[in-house]
């Protein structure tokens, strides 16, 4: 008999979370491993992943060579002295960076030569997976009408029985709870039997994102063999997720198997900037990582399948010692649980080849910053894990990579400064032109200026190379071209994306500079909720931000000017930029003008001209939910007042964790305290804060305390009234047992109308 889902009182359907299957995950040993070497376990490395290890760090080293052979050469033409020394450094140290990214670049692009699609992916699956969505504050009529997309191509794939839906809420907004409750109650009763959903919210988010999949894990592991773990914002084609599904259990030493998320959906300019650049360098980017990386690759935090057990064995992240931000509980866990994972010998690559897999961007530039720091912070928490015992050596550069990418603006702009300082000495510092040793030649500072120009060229044209490459492979592949508006839209496109990308990035190398002077200061990051729609931000606050990097552009422009033409023009793509940092920020988060250049097709992506289903089905699933949704203004009034949505929170709500006896929580005692001195209900939520609405929401017995508050309250005794019983005043002494009729702001209210009648007679 076919049961209809939808007119189900909240109480028949399943219960929230299926019933436990723990997974023991011990706290792992950073300063120890006795476990055997990866490669024992996993397997030689295969000869192609060696072949390409030795060509990307061969050539990278090669041209790192070259350019600083050429920087010395540059200065040396007055033998190095004094600052020279430092300015070799930084430059040695930020041209090596974007070489080996070009060497990568490089292998990726002739990669793509030989990719192939792997045979024999269209049998039934035989194990069941946990779709795993952790949220923290996040927009359920998105995430719910992404999970009903998804879990629908999946079904129509014939393999809904071996998939379950997981949410993992880790959300601290009392409304944003209870209408994820109400969006999961509704999801379940479209899915109906088809795909199991079940939800879980903690009650306190220990560890952040980290620690939420950990509680999963321990609970709930054991039901499942595999996780494909999803973010927020996070879509995938069901094709796609069954194929990791069928790659998971084809490759029983697969740890972790990564997906290349394509950025979608987006309109304003920064998004679709971001969107272009995913898409036509990305690509040639990713594959050359996936080469070279082999079964020791990363993992970035979403849109991956994972083997529960591995992950259960060999990533209980560990507090690190000190106080945050570098100690503490780990922030960027992806890459310390890749690698850990990798360590106990499970494999850990990317599938570069396996399209349908997407995510969304940030809106505006700020909206990167803000992101942005608190990734710097968990990226430089890693200099603290490099020394980790046991890890495979990529795993290490991994590390290094993503401290780097944080480190580079400080040495980028040290290197400015450098160069700066050295214009400004030879400008107004007369040069000891015969030191204290003998010489027979002055020494004073010189540059040969012809070799700088080339080596200028030579640097444009390594950091540049990577972009080049996606640009010729996206024009030779017919599919991207077409669906991108052509070669000359791609070119055009290209062009526009590195010039705004050249005048942002001195405002971002400024931006992350700070965050990793905070960081060292150690200053927190906090945990924020993230923007995800194509809203701009208001110039009030653009100009908050950004006036001091306007100030330092003028500033730098006005000494350069000063020192020499000259310098001016070297340092003009860098005080350009600064200059412009408001109106570039503004125009960053501009809809207005994402959509006037998607109408000239400029910067268009083939997901935009030829959508895939998924997407449409998605957008319709989520404007859907949205619409049927019942409006919540505020989660404690609506669990109180709508029945509907009582049934569902005390249908989905789990317990509250028992507390040691003795150490109360005060935000339930304040609660309480307040609604037994409430007369109704409209006390109740003007006393109540956030924190205490959570209390109540999360506690039954609070929730029914309300309920006899529900009425509407007795008007105040007027001076008419109490005239009429002026023979009887109200006593000026209350009875011991009065407070628990009449509340104190009421005896005040009547005693000042009885002076008020005493003295009109």
């Amino acid at each position: 008999m076919t049961v209809d889902f939808q007119t189900l009182p909240p109480s028949a359907l399943p219960p929230p979370v299926p019933p436990e299957a723990p997974l023991a995950m011990p706290v792992q040993k950073l300063g120890r491993w006795d476990g055997p070497d990866a490669t024992r376990v996993d397997g030689p490395i295969p000869p192609l992943t060696v072949l390409a290890r030795l060509f990307v760090f061969g050539l990278g080293f090669a041209i790192s060579a070259y350019g600083v052979n050429e920087m010395v050469g540059v200065v040396s033409a007055g033998g190095i002295v004094g600052l020279e020394w430092p300015l070799i450094g930084f430059f040695a140290l930020t041209f090596s960076w974007i070489a080996l990214s070009a060497a990568s670049g490089i292998a990726g692009f002739f990669a793509g030569f030989f990719e192939r699609r792997p045979k024999d992916l269209d049998r039934p699956l035989s194990v069941v997976t946990a779709l795993v969505m952790p949220v923290y504050n996040e927009s359920p009529a998105n995430t719910i009408g992404a999970l009903e997309a998804m879990a629908e191509e999946i079904i129509e794939l014939g393999e809904g029985s071996h998939f379950e839906i997981f949410v993992c809420s880790d959300t601290t907004d009392q409304t944003v709870w209870v209408e994820e409750e109400l969006a999961i109650d509704r999801l379940r009763r479209r899915l109906g039997d088809r795909m199991a959903v079940w939800y879980r919210r903690r009650h306190r988010n220990v560890a952040r994102k980290a620690g939420n999949i950990q509680d999963f894990v321990t609970r709930w592991g054991g039901r499942y063999e595999q996780m494909l773990v999803l973010d927020a914002d996070s879509l995938m084609m069901g094709e796609t997720i069954v194929t990791l599904a069928r790659l998971m259990e084809d490759d029983p030493k697969a740890g972790i198997i990564q997906t290349l998320p394509v950025i979608v959906n987006r309109n304003t300019l920064f998004a679709r900037l971001q969107q272009f650049a995913g898409t036509i360098y990305g690509p040639v980017i990713a594959r050359g990582l996936a080469v070279w990386h082999g079964r020791d690759g990363n993992y970035w935090g979403h849109n991956a399948i994972i083997r529960t057990r591995a992950f259960a064995e060999a990533c209980g992240l560990p507090d690190l010692p000190g106080r945050k931000p570098f100690g503490g509980h780990v922030m960027s866990h992806d890459f310390v649980e890749a690698a850990l994972i990798r360590r106990g010998g499970w494999g850990v690559y990317m599938v570069p080849w396996l399209s349908g897999s997407y995510e969304e961007s940030p809106p505006s530039l700020l909206d990167v910053a803000m992101r942005d720091r608190r990734w710097a912070q968990g990226n430089l928490q890693h200099m603290a894990l490099l020394g980790t015992a046991g890890l495979r050596w990529p795993s290490r550069v991994h590390f290094a990579t993503g401290i780097m990418s944080y480190l580079a603006s400080p040495i980028w702009l040290m290197l400015l400064m450098v160069g700066l300082a050295l214009a400004l000495q030879a400008k107004f510092i007369r040069p000891e032109y015969f030191s204290k040793e003998f010489s027979l030649y002055p020494a004073w500072p010189r540059f040969d200026s012809e070799r700088a120009l080339d080596l200028f060229l030579v640097t444009m044209g390594v950091l540049l190379l990577p972009k080049v490459l996606g640009v010729i492979e996206s024009i030779f592949r017919s599919r991207i071209r077409r669906r991108s508006g052509g070669a000359i839209a791609i070119v055009f496109g290209t062009i526009l994306e590195t010039l705004i990308s050249a005048l942002v990035a001195p405002v971002m190398m400024l931006l992350q500079s700070r965050h990793v002077a905070e960081i060292l200061l150690g200053r927190d990051s906090g945990w924020k909720t993230q923007r995800r729609d194509d809203g701009g931000i208001p110039l009030a606050e653009v100009i908050r931000h950004h006036w001091q990097h306007a100030m330092i552009g003028v500033f730098m422009t006005l000494a350069a000017y000063v020192i020499s033409p000259a310098i001016l023009a070297w340092m003009s793509p860098t005080v350009i930029g600064l200059m412009l940092a408001v109106p570039l920020s503004w125009a960053s988060g501009s809809l207005a003008a994402g959509l006037a250049l998607k109408k000239i097709h400029l910067l268009l992506i083939p997901e935009e001209t030829d959508p895939p289903a998924i997407l449409e089905r998605a957008r319709i699933a989520k404007e859907r939910a949205a619409a049927e949704l019942p409006e919540v203004e505020d989660g404690l009034t609506t669990v109180v007042e709508d029945p509907h949505a009582r049934a569902v929170h005390a249908h989905m709500h789990l317990p509250v964790p028992l507390r040691s006896r003795g150490k109360p929580e005060l935000e339930p005692v304040m609660a309480a305290a307040k609604i037994a001195e409430a007369t109704h209900f409209a006390e109740v939520l003007a006393w109540l804060g956030p924190k205490e609405r959570m209390a109540v929401l999360s506690e039954p017995h609070l929730i029914k305390s309300i309920d006899h508050l529900i009425v509407e309250p007795e008007p105040a005794p007027d001076l008419v009234a109490i005239e009429e019983r002026r023979i009887q005043p109200f006593p000026a002494e209350v009875p011991p047992n009065a407070h628990e009729a009449v509340r104190p702001d009421d005896l005040a209210v009547v005693e000042a109308a009885n002076d008020g009648v005493k003295s009109s007679a």
